[in-house]
């Protein structure tokens, strides 16, 4: 797959997310990115900086467009750390780490996050704070997404060979069988 191609499904994938999710600006959304499932290669075995740089520039043109900040999932060997922006490590009050993401420790997706954000931060987590995420590859984003993480079905099941699972949040129902809920909010 060609890497504009990449990008295009990407930049789709976040637009619909954003709509679906209702994201407004000052949201956060959480990226799980294998540039090796999307080269159709086991996660984590053929990390790829030009295929997550594709895939960062879809997703990040579409969130800088709606002011929505992007939080990028490090891999397992960083114990699925976050990069993000420092203006969104200040409004979420997060806890810095010190680590730089390697293409080999981090994921290339992250990676590509530290160099490419103005002031990039390094956060052990968001703290739930996630409205909504993408998983590019099968690399579990739903622990940084705020209850209840519910799926979220959009056009699009693949990035290149990567099976692509979104999520986004609902507010917990309370209530038993008597109870009414605004629909608005499902």
């Amino acid at each position: 797959m060609e890497l504009n191609e990449i990008q295009a499904q990407c930049a789709q994938a976040a637009a619909e997310v954003c709509d679906q999710a209702k994201l407004r600006a000052g949201d956060l959304l959480v990226v799980g990115c294998s540039s090796s499932e999307i080269s159709g290669e086991k996660i984590g075995t053929h990390s790829s900086v030009e295929v997550a740089e594709a895939a960062f520039e879809g997703i990040y043109g579409v969130l800088r467009e709606r002011d929505i900040y992007l939080a990028a999932q490090c891999c397992e060997h960083l114990n699925r750390a976050l990069v993000v922006e420092r203006a969104a490590y200040e409004r979420f009050a997060l806890d810095e780490v010190n680590v730089v993401p390697q293409p080999k420790a981090g994921g290339s997706f992250a990676t590509t996050a530290y160099r490419r954000f103005a002031d990039p931060v390094a956060v052990e987590s968001v703290r739930q704070n996630a409205k909504a995420g993408l998983d590019i590859g099968g690399t579990l984003i739903g622990m940084h997404i705020k209850p209840v993480v519910v799926p979220l079905r959009i056009s699009l099941k693949r990035i290149g060979e990567a099976t692509l699972i979104c999520a986004r949040r609902r507010p917990k129902f309370v209530g038993g069988s008597r109870a009414v809920y605004n629909e608005n909010l499902l």
